[in-house]
């Protein structure tokens, strides 16, 4: 019985495997006997796989790059202190802002007086965390930040101010409108405040084209210590989509009740703005190729219906079915598209890193989740242009054929 049993299996397997190896030798010597026809299909998927892979890898990654490049134009949200303009906010408001944004962004504190020079000009001057605003606000033009060696000691500035004395010195980076109004050689000056009097060191200049080149910035502590105010704005730069920054914003709104949480709408709109037309952008370039290609291959696969009219005369003749020719065709136009989706994704890595690199100055990460995207893509567009071929091997006639006809 057990040997009877493994006859049959014997028999069965070379019953299958000469179809099988006949079937993959005919595949082999189709694409070996018209290489210009395969070759030209070949490079035509190749270039549709590669420019899919690129746009897919940049569609994903060029977001959260565009994201990061408009963090550097600055705040997308605004806390202000919500009893009228100018009102100060709780001391505890920058430690809620960076609890609710977890690494999720920047905040940097503001607060502003009017206060004036020793000749009575009036000048607004802000409080303000130096290092927090060089992370935030990068798009200033700024010839030198303040040095933290610069500043005199607290207990000292705080004696000297509440003595009226002038004893007390605070680097300050001044705009450059202001210092050409007041300490056009750079020179120290007097500020006054409700009587209370600092003396200011210029330590650098600030350039933006707005209102913050007619400012005197200072750090935060010598703003509280010498006028006694609190910050009355916060500046928050937030990663992340709309849909995340809003959801920041909405922790805001919780967390500070005493604040009023507003977005920067030329930022925010901007942004979406600018990311909207760049998604649109890369779908329709990878569809307009995609569609190129398609049509290539569909040109290429009539073309070798045509050219192989007798060889399916005679496969038809040799008793071969319709399902098995249109089965063969088929798989060409398959493997096809497998073989150009893997060429075409390892180009369309090297293009999408290359475009990372020259245009946001960082790599783009090449993810491996896109293949298979690709891959059935490709088979799918080679199988879709394979339809109009197939229909026309349905119509082939042997004997007309056969006669030369």
């Amino acid at each position: 019985m057990n040997t009877s049993n493994s006859a049959r299996d014997l028999a069965a397997r070379r019953g299958h495997g000469p179809h099988t190896s006949m079937f993959l030798r005919m595949l082999v010597r189709a694409a070996v006997l018209r290489r210009g026809r395969a070759v030209s299909a070949l490079f035509a998927m190749v270039v549709a796989a590669a420019v899919a892979t690129a746009m897919l890898n940049l569609y994903v990654d060029v977001q959260s790059k565009l994201r990061r490049e408009f963090r550097n134009y600055g705040a997308n949200i605004i806390l202000v202190g919500r009893d009228g303009d100018g009102a100060s906010l709780p001391a505890d408001t920058l430690d809620r802002v960076d609890s609710v944004l977890a690494g999720r962004g920047i905040a940097a504190p503001f607060g502003l007086v009017v206060a004036r020079t020793g000749d009575g000009q009036p000048i607004v001057v802000a409080g303000t965390d130096f290092e927090r605003v060089r992370q935030l606000d990068k798009w200033w033009s700024v010839s030198s930040w303040p040095a933290e060696i610069l500043k005199v000691p607290t207990s000292r500035a705080e004696g000297a101010r509440e003595m009226g004395h002038p004893e007390s010195s605070s680097p300050a980076l001044i705009g450059v409108r202001a210092l050409a109004a007041i300490a056009p050689k750079g020179q120290a000056f007097d500020l006054n405040f409700q009587g209370r009097v600092l003396h200011v060191t210029p330590a650098g200049t600030v350039q933006t084209g707005a209102a913050e080149d007619s400012r005197i910035y200072i750090s935060l502590a010598d703003f509280v210590a010498w006028t006694g105010v609190q910050p009355s704005t916060v500046e928050v730069a937030a990663s992340g989509s709309p849909e995340e920054v809003a959801g920041i914003m909405k922790q805001l709104a919780q967390a500070i009740p005493a604040g009023d949480v507003r977005p920067v709408r030329q930022i925010m709109e901007g942004e979406a703005r600018v990311l909207g037309k760049t998604r649109a952008t890369l779908l329709a370039a990878a569809a307009l190729i995609i569609l190129t290609a398609a049509l290539c291959v569909l040109s290429t696969l009539m073309g070798w219906v045509f050219d192989r009219r007798r060889d399916f005369a005679i496969m038809k003749a040799l008793g071969a079915s319709g399902r098995l020719l249109n089965g063969f065709f088929a798989a060409e136009a398959a493997m096809l598209g497998a073989s150009g989706a893997v060429i075409g994704f390892l180009l369309g890595i090297g293009i999408a890193a290359w475009i990372g690199r020259v245009n946001f100055h960082a790599p783009v990460v090449p993810r491996w989740s896109v293949l298979p995207v690709v891959l059935a893509g490709s088979m799918a567009v080679t199988l879709l242009s394979a339809i109009l071929p197939i229909t026309l091997l349905r119509r082939v006639q042997p004997a007309v054929i056969l006669r030369g006809e």
